[in-house]
């Protein structure tokens, strides 16, 4: 799992609190549609909190009138996640293409590792 493989002090992974929230309401729901009882949701989840930090709106609140401009048009509900962005200064990994195009790197999970990769080796001005 990439997030296992790249979490580290160089490399944070991050997400805002509602999005465990929305997870364990809409996942197991959707699982079970497709056939998947989807009874370790919320093991999945408290795990998954080891890996992804959560993200207190108080954090990137200031953004989100900014956030919501950028996505108008599309699902100005996600304002959270590009918010936390615009705060942080930090890309967005989604396949959603409501957030091409909102003036903040994206990376899909085909291309993710490219940055993880970067991101996580030490630079050249470092001592070896």
């Amino acid at each position: 799992m990439l997030l296992e493989q790249y979490a580290s002090p160089e490399v944070r992974f991050c997400a805002p609190c509602q999005a465990y929230s929305d997870a364990e309401k809409y996942l197991p729901p959707l699982l079970h549609k497709r056939g998947n009882p989807g009874n370790d949701v919320s093991a999945a989840l408290r795990y998954l909190q080891h890996l992804v930090e959560l993200v207190d709106v108080d954090s990137f609140a200031i953004f989100e009138g900014e956030a919501r401009e950028r996505l108008r048009g599309r699902d100005e509900e996600d304002w959270p996640v590009l918010a936390i962005s615009l705060a942080f200064s930090c890309p967005i990994w989604t396949e959603d293409v409501d957030f091409f195009g909102t003036g903040v790197a994206i990376w899909t999970t085909s291309r993710i590792e490219i940055f993880l990769n970067a991101t996580a080796r030490p630079s050249r001005s470092e001592p070896v």
